[in-house]
Formats: structure tokens, C-alpha cells, sequence
């Protein structure tokens, strides 16, 4: 009887651990999304400087040339 009873409890035991390991890693994956989505959003906000004016500009809103960045065409055109 006693057996019976240990048995029915490991069972419980074992089934609540392979539930909550379940649950666990998908909470993780939650929030590495979340962080992923804040890296994002704070790489669209950051500022670079125009190698021409000098001015500082978004990421979002430059030229890349050559490894250099320029607020617009005319700057762009301005070292050529």
C-alpha cells in the first residue's frame, strides 16, 4: 500500500518537473524576444555624426559611403 502510494507520488512528482522545466524555457524564450525588440528599438534611436557638416543624425536617416556616414546626398557629394 505504502509502494503504491510513493509510486503515485513520484509520478506526480516527475510529471510536475517536466512541466515546470516546459514552462520555464518558454518564459525564457518571452523574454529574450522582449530583449531583442528593446535592442532594436534603441539601434533605431542612436546617433551618428555627418563626416562632412558634422552634424548628428539617426542611424535610420544616413548615408552610408565608404564606411562613413553623411546626413545627405549633397554632403555625400560635397567629398567627391
Amino acid at each position: 500500500m505504502i509502494l503504491k502510494i510513493l509510486l503515485v507520488v513520484g509520478v506526480i512528482a516527475l510529471l510536475y518537473f517536466i512541466y515546470m522545466k516546459g514552462r520555464a524555457a518558454a518564459l525564457n524564450s518571452q523574454k529574450e524576444g522582449k530583449d531583442n525588440k528593446q535592442k532594436e528599438k534603441e539601434r533605431a534611436n542612436e546617433m551618428v555624426e555627418c563626416s562632412t557638416c558634422k552634424i548628428y543624425c539617426e542611424l535610420d536617416d544616413v548615408l552610408l559611403s565608404n564606411g562613413k556616414y553623411y546626413c545627405s546626398k549633397e554632403c555625400l557629394e560635397k567629398i567627391k
